[in-house]
């Protein structure tokens, strides 16, 4: 009787795993606003547009340096651009930018980190070449990048193209140590464990076991990276854009908008504010969303 009353007792319901993650996910508060935050940015950017229809580039010198209004709710520059059109503008190149350099480095660093952490003969050369691009000056490296390849890139793929895949890639080139030192890490941890054992025990080929259980197993490290890989990549933009050596003026993005309107900031100094705050918003959000998103993916959070 007791046996058939606790097989006839009903089973609590399997959690998933997805569901846990959210789960954790919810409980980080700065996740949770950053991720807001993020969603309305990028929005914002993408659809914004739509609705403040203005051309960012068109010049209307009659209405040169006003402050907010109706018809330009961020005022306008010295030339008569309108400044709300110009962010969005530029945080759509911003937001590329630093999603397509984050990818980059990613698959990179992703690459170097697992053959380094599985294959040991490869392991002291590869880390030998992440510490050579550790030790690296990497400000005066992308600048000297820059002035040797612009030309030739602006000539080859257009002005915009040109410099978008030039910005691109030397952000993408310098920013995949990181990650590669963390999944090699992982890699190192899982390689160990007994299910590995067992995979190469049965026969499975190398690169199956890479792909279906040491990849699957250091996930959470790589999504971690590549919320911060935004962030590092947006500052980073934003930085050259600065210096002067991003995009042109008539191709704005925040950086480019901040080293503009520098020499107005007495004039009119929501040139500087605005696009400052874009990129202060959206770094931070980043930031959280990636400290939400390593403490939803903690074994030990999980377990709990």
């Amino acid at each position: 009787m007791t046996d058939a009353t606790t097989a006839a007792a009903p089973q609590p319901p399997a959690r998933s795993l997805t569901r846990e993650i959210w789960g954790q996910f919810r409980k980080h508060t700065g996740g949770l606003i950053g991720l807001c935050v993020f969603i309305f940015i990028v929005l914002a950017v993408f659809v914004g547009p739509y609705i403040h229809t203005i051309d960012p580039n068109k010049i209307d010198i009659r209405a040169k340096n006003q402050g907010p209004s109706v018809l330009h709710p961020l005022g306008t520059d010295n030339l008569g651009h309108d400044m709300l059109a110009q962010i969005l503008a530029g945080g759509r190149i911003s937001l590329a930018v630093g999603i397509t350099a984050m990818l980059l480095s990613l698959v990179l660093g992703t690459l170097v980190g697992v053959i380094s952490g599985y294959i040991k003969k490869l392991d002291g050369p590869l880390m030998r070449l992440t510490d050579l691009f550790l030790a690296l000056p990497l400000l005066p490296l992308l600048l000297v990048i820059i002035m040797l390849f612009r030309d030739t890139l602006r000539a080859a793929f257009g002005p915009e193209t040109g410099i978008f895949i030039l910005i691109v890639f030397v952000i993408g080139i310098t920013s995949w140590m990181h990650t590669a030192r963390i999944v090699r890490g992982d890699v190192l941890a899982v390689k160990s464990q007994e299910f590995i054992l067992a995979a190469k025990s049965s026969g499975m080929r190398e690169w199956r076991i890479v792909l279906r259980h040491i990849l699957p197993n250091v996930m959470s490290s790589i999504m971690v990276s590549a919320t911060l890989g935004i962030a590092s990549a947006i500052i980073t933009e934003s930085a050259l854009s600065f210096l002067g050596l991003g995009f042109p003026s008539d191709f704005p993005t925040w950086g480019r908008l901040l080293f503009d309107g520098a020499n107005f900031l007495q004039i009119n100094p929501s040139r500087v504010i605005w696009p400052g705050l874009a990129i202060s918003l959206t770094v931070l959000s980043v930031n959280y969303l990636g400290d939400a998103v390593r403490d939803a993916l903690d074994p030990r959070m999980l377990k709990r």
